[in-house]
């Protein structure tokens, strides 16, 4: 799907503000508040727009210790195979494929260093994990749930 100028200006005033009026946008993007609805209506259904949700401070919930961990694999482990292996833990907040030597990039979110230990070990275990090497994050300079789009 193809966005124009105003579809990335309303996504924008809602990646600011997901709670925004359809009103308050369309002050912002110069549209009415029934021309906002029937746009978010179509970027919804055309799947740009997945969902909305509360962005929740992590440390708020007691997981004060973040890291990530670049996972190897044993020779060309699918990103099915991956995705396997990672989801079952709940420790893990995201997870990518990667270029380079390692196979892929996990974020994970801990309690503190004892658990992320813990949720390390676990990783390791995986069957078609063989390595790991992980980075510790000190701390957190910019925080989006994503970038808005660009021209």
């Amino acid at each position: 799907m193809r966005l124009d100028d105003l579809d990335r200006r309303i996504v924008a005033r809602l990646l600011e503000d997901g709670r925004a009026s359809y009103a308050q946008i369309g002050d912002k993007v110069g549209l009415s508040a029934p021309a906002v609805k029937r746009r978010v209506d179509r970027l919804r259904a055309d799947g740009v727009i997945n969902g909305f949700a509360a962005v929740v401070d992590p440390a708020a919930l007691g997981w004060t210790t973040e890291a990530f961990i670049e996972i190897f694999c044993t020779g060309a482990t699918s990103p099915e195979e991956i995705y396997s292996s990672v989801r079952g833990h709940p420790e893990v907040v995201a997870a990518y494929t990667i270029s380079g030597d390692a196979s892929a990039l996990v974020h994970v979110r801990a309690r503190d260093i004892q658990h992320l230990e813990q949720a390390l070990e676990r990783l390791r275990r995986e069957e078609n994990i063989t390595a790991t090497k992980t980075a510790i994050v000190l701390s957190r300079l910019i925080g989006r749930p994503t970038d808005a789009p660009s021209g």
